[in-house]
């Protein structure tokens, strides 16, 4: 056999022994905070029609979809994320009620990307969605979910960033730039590379005004004084109103008491093009990328033929084991393994032992001397 095959292809790894265990630990520690909040346990497929997420990402992004044809020439694709899926499923068995429907998964999901800088292409995800409810304390019951469930495995340093994409959709909206060129300037925008958008927008004649206020966008950073400061810079109401919902936002949340882990970042957007108002990323030391993201999604579930509300976000598990371990938290498993010697003689005897440990929960190895 070629030694080559041994390995795993570029992008995925092997997980077994503590790590696998620890992976195991965090996720039914996430999982039961979020049935705490009354979410329900969902399971999608692994792979979903191209059309599942075509319009809802860039032409860039869809290049990284894992794609392969099935016999009847279908095109498909394995899930790069969840929250398409959840409301392709939702849309099709509940919301006949108008009642908030409420969901968790725990899967994986995968991404070809260009080129890995360390990240993975196979990514095990835990997240919850909330839908058919629009109301800011929706919003603010996923954020205080998010912020218990990375408590529940142990992290007590990390930040939860707020952004609203309608903030930048109204910028864009009121200077008249068409779809596909928002869609480029977004692109930029998310990698903060505020040059390349700038070069965007002047072959795109968008005027010295707009071109400010949209680079603009990536510098209102801060707690929530900052909300005060890129409302007076802006006047169309789409923008207008996302600042004042963000304020009532951060009201709700200090009712959580969870104000010591926000801050808000306004220039926080993303690829995917269905998150319609506030997006929420949480980040912590020893990861250079954010560890959680999520946001409200009001238009998506329209696209699979039944209008309704939502939010979500997901837990990057790979990414809150790589914090935990920079971060030296050790995570409390159950009592180790319990090992037993056993002769031909003596063999009844100690299996009936082992049997009544494994029966009190305790984990036993039988092993011959």
């Amino acid at each position: 056999m070629n030694r080559k095959l041994l390995h795993t292809p570029e992008g995925v790894r092997d997980l077994y022994g503590l790590e696998c265990s620890d992976r195991i630990l965090i996720r039914s520690l996430i999982n039961a905070k979020m049935k705490s909040y009354g979410f329900e346990d969902i399971d999608t497929p692994t792979f979903e029609f191209f059309d599942i997420y075509s319009t809802e990402i860039s032409n860039n992004s869809a290049r990284e979809l894992y794609k392969f044809f099935d016999k009847d020439g279908n095109t498909m694709v394995l899930r790069p994320d969840f929250t398409p899926s959840v409301a392709r499923c939702v849309s099709k068995y509940f919301l006949e009620d108008n009642k908030p429907v409420r969901f968790c998964y725990d899967g994986k999901t995968f991404l070809n990307t260009h080129s890995l800088q360390g990240k993975l292409k196979e990514n095990n995800e835990i997240g919850a969605e909330l839908m058919n409810d629009d109301s800011i304390y929706a919003d603010a019951e996923m954020i205080a979910l998010l912020v218990e469930s990375l408590q529940a495995v142990g992290l007590t340093e990390f930040q939860i960033s707020i952004g609203d994409a309608d903030y930048y959709n109204g910028i864009c909206e009121e200077a008249g730039i068409s779809a596909e060129t928002e869609a480029e300037i977004r692109e930029q925008i998310t990698n903060r590379n505020t040059f390349a958008a700038d070069l965007i927008m002047e072959e795109n004649n968008i005027s010295d005004k707009y071109r400010q206020l949209i680079k603009s966008v990536s510098t209102c950073i801060g707690d929530a004084s900052i909300l005060e400061k890129a409302g007076s810079i802006v006047t169309n109401d789409r923008s207008q109103n996302s600042i004042k919902r963000l304020q009532a936002l951060y009201k709700v949340l200090c009712s959580y008491k969870i104000e010591k882990y926000i801050s808000f970042d306004l220039g926080m957007l993303s690829k995917f093009n269905y998150y319609t108002g506030v997006m929420f990323h949480a980040y912590t030391y020893g990861v250079g990328d954010a560890i959680a993201k999520g946001g409200r999604y009001d238009n998506l579930l329209e696209g699979f033929g039944k209008s309704a509300p939502a939010i979500g976000f997901m837990i990057n598990v790979d990414d809150v084991m790589r914090a935990l371990y920079s971060q030296n938290i050790k995570l409390e498993h159950e009592d180790g393994v319990v090992v037993l010697s056993f002769t031909d003689d003596d063999f009844e005897a100690t299996l009936a032992e082992a049997q009544k440990l494994r029966e009190s929960g305790k984990k036993v190895i039988l092993s011959k001397k």
